[in-house]
C-alpha cells in the first residue's frame, strides 16, 4: 500500500505503513468531507478575488471540489487507510482529476486552521440538530403535563414520599431543565460560529487573503481574531460536549424515574411494548431497556468530555498533534446526545401515567403532614412545636397501623387542643395543593401559569 501524504520533501525515506496506521485520523476524519469541500471552495473564491488565483483556476478547482464531492457520496472515490487524514484524501484526488493545479488549493492555508474548520462547521449542525431535540422533547412533557393535569402524585424528597405534587408539576421541571440545556447550546454556539481560516499553521500568512470574506461565506459570525488561538484551543469543543454531558445528566434522572415508576414496587406508569424489551429465560419480563439504555450511554459522554479536558491539560501553544484526537470525544458525544434525545421523546410519547396508582399512593400515606403542621402554626403554635405534634400524631398512626383519615378529632384533641373540625379539610392531598400560594409552586394556577408560558414560548421555536 503507497502512503499518500501532503508532505515529504525533507524526508528521505516514507513513512512506515505502522506509523500511518498509528497517526491516521481518516477513520474518523472522513465524515467531515462535506464540510472539508465547503471550506475549500469559499476559501479558493476568496484566493481568486484577492488575486492569489486567477478566476479561471479557481473555477476548475471548485468544479473539481463539487464533483469530489459527488464521488465521495456516491462511493466512487473512498478515503481510505492508505490517507492520513479526509484533507490529503480530497488534495490526492484534486490533483488526480486537474493535475498540479490541485497543490494551489493549499495556498495560505494548513491543514491546522483547516480541520479548525471542518469541525467548526460540523459542530454548528450538530448543535442545531440537537437544539430542534430538545425542543420537541420539551414540548412532548408539556404535552403530557396538560393531559395529566388534574393527576395528584407523591412528591419524593432523598427518594422517601414527601408531599403532594401536581404529576404537571414535576413533568415541567425538566421542561425548565431541558430550557437551560436549550440556552448552554445556543451560547456554545455563538462561540463556535467564528471562522478560524486564514490562521495557517498558527502565525498568519504573508499572502493578501480576507479572512472576513471566507468566514461571511461560510456563515461565520466574524472571525477568531488571534491566529495562534484560531489553532491551538479547543475550549468551544470541551464547551460543547460540557453541555451534552449536563444535558445527559437530566436524562439520565428522568430515566431512572421511569425506571423505578414502571416497576412493580411502583407501578405508577407502563411503558408500551414497543420501547421495552423481555428476557431470554424469564417469560414474565417487561423490562425499560430503553430508559436504561440512556441512563447507561450517560457515561459514554461524561467519559468524552473528561477525554478532552485531560487532553487539552498542560498542553503547551500552539498546534500539537494531541489535538487530533478531539474528534473521538466530540462524535462520540454529539452522536450519543443526540440519539439519546431522540428516542427518549418516543419514550415519554409512548407512557401511560397510572392514575389510579397515584390516587391510592397519595391517600395511604402521610404527604399531608407538613399540612397539619402548617394548620397547628395558623392557629398560634410555633411551627417547631407544631412540627413535634404532628410527628407525635404520625407515630400514633403508624403504631395502630392507620392514616391521618382514619383519625378522629377526639383522637387529634389528646395530641393538640388547638385541633378543630376544619383539620380534617386541610390535610386532604387536594387541598393541600390548594393551599400553596407561593410562585411556581405546585398550585394548580401556577402550574397552569407555567403551562401556558411554555405553550407561548415553545411555539415560537420552529423545528
Amino acid at each position: 500500500m503507497k502512503t499518500q501524504t501532503v508532505w515529504g520533501g525533507r524526508f528521505t525515506e516514507p513513512l512506515s505503513s505502522i506509523a500511518l496506521n498509528f497517526s491516521s485520523s481518516i477513520d474518523l476524519d472522513k465524515q467531515l468531507y462535506a464540510e472539508d469541500i465547503a471550506g475549500s471552495i469559499a476559501h479558493v473564491e476568496m484566493l481568486a478575488a484577492c488575486k492569489i488565483l486567477t478566476a479561471s483556476e479557481a473555477r476548475r478547482i471548485r468544479t473539481a471540489l463539487k464533483a469530489i464531492q459527488k464521488e465521495i457520496e456516491s462511493g466512487t472515490f473512498v478515503p481510505d487507510e492508505k490517507f492520513e487524514d479526509i484533507h490529503s484524501a480530497i488534495e490526492y484526488r484534486l490533483t488526480q482529476k486537474i493535475g498540479t493545479l490541485g497543490g494551489k488549493l493549499h495556498t495560505a492555508r494548513s491543514r491546522n486552521d483547516q480541520i479548525a474548520l471542518d469541525v467548526r462547521l460540523f459542530m454548528r449542525t450538530a448543535i442545531k440538530e440537537i437544539s430542534k431535540l430538545i425542543v420537541n422533547l420539551q414540548r412532548v412533557l408539556l404535552y403530557k403535563a396538560e393531559r395529566y393535569f388534574d393527576v395528584v402524585m407523591p412528591g419524593y424528597t432523598h427518594t422517601q414520599r414527601a408531599q403532594p405534587i401536581q404529576l404537571s408539576h414535576h413533568l415541567l421541571a425538566y421542561v425548565w431543565m431541558l430550557e437551560r440545556d436549550y440556552e448552554r447550546f445556543q451560547e456554545c454556539y455563538k462561540r463556535v460560529n467564528k471562522s478560524p481560516l486564514g490562521a495557517a499553521a498558527f502565525a498568519g500568512t504573508p499572502f493578501p487573503i480576507d479572512r472576513m470574506m471566507v468566514a461571511k461565506k461560510l456563515g461565520f459570525n466574524g472571525i477568531v481574531e488571534n491566529s495562534i488561538d484560531a489553532v491551538s484551543d479547543r475550549d468551544y469543543i470541551i464547551e460543547c460536549v460540557s453541555a451534552c454531558s449536563i444535558l445527559m445528566m437530566h436524562l439520565s434522572r428522568f430515566a431512572e424515574e421511569l425506571v423505578l415508576w414502571t416497576t412493580k414496587e411502583f407501578s405508577f406508569a407502563e411503558i408500551s411494548d414497543a420501547y421495552t424489551t423481555g428476557s431470554s429465560i424469564m417469560p414474565q419480563k417487561k423490562n425499560p431497556d430503553m430508559a436504561e439504555l440512556v441512563r447507561g450511554k450517560t457515561g459514554r459522554v461524561y467519559g468524552a468530555l473528561m477525554e478532552l479536558l485531560t487532553m487539552m491539560k498542560a498542553l503547551p501553544l500552539s498546534y500539537n498533534r494531541d489535538m487530533q484526537e478531539d474528534k473521538h470525544a466530540l462524535f462520540e458525544a454529539l452522536n450519543t446526545t443526540r440519539k439519546c434525545l431522540f428516542i427518549f421523546s418516543h419514550i415519554i410519547v409512548h407512557t401511560t401515567i397510572k392514575t389510579k396508582v397515584l390516587q391510592e399512593a397519595i391517600q395511604n400515606d402521610f404527604l399531608t403532614a407538613t399540612d397539619m403542621a402548617d394548620y397547628l402554626v395558623r392557629k398560634g403554635i410555633p411551627f417547631r412545636e407544631a412540627h413535634e405534634i404532628t410527628g407525635k400524631v404520625v407515630q400514633y398512626c403508624i403504631e395502630h397501623k392507620m392514616y391521618f383519615g382514619n383519625l378522629d378529632l377526639e383522637t387529634l384533641k389528646l395530641f393538640s387542643p388547638k385541633f378543630d373540625k376544619d383539620i380534617f379539610e386541610a390535610i386532604i392531598p387536594k387541598a393541600s395543593i390548594l393551599n400553596k400560594q407561593s410562585a411556581g409552586s405546585t398550585n394548580p394556577q401556577e402550574v397552569k401559569k407555567q403551562i401556558v408560558y411554555w405553550t407561548r414560548e415553545l411555539r415560537k421555536r420552529t423545528l
